[in-house]
């Protein structure tokens, strides 16, 4: 099998299970109004901006991962 098309494929899983990990808190974190509501300001600035970092890190790994794929198809 050929390596780099595996690793293009568990990179592209990755930032795909990543987006729907972030998702998935911020939705369990609204009210019934639809606000995110957090405890404090530091921890909501905190969280967003861990979010933020987590999204890019999986934005850039579901990019990374289509290129290996289909650079090696």
């Amino acid at each position: 099998m050929n390596t780099p098309l595996v690793i293009g494929i568990l990179i592209l899983l990755f930032g795909i299970y990543l987006r729907y990990w972030i998702n998935r808190r911020r939705f369990n974190r609204r009210g019934p109004s639809g606000l995110q509501h957090f405890a404090s300001y530091e921890k909501s600035v905190a969280t967003r901006s861990i979010e933020g970092f987590c999204k890019l890190l999986a934005y850039a790994s579901i990019l990374i991962g289509l290129f290996l794929i289909i650079n090696n198809w």
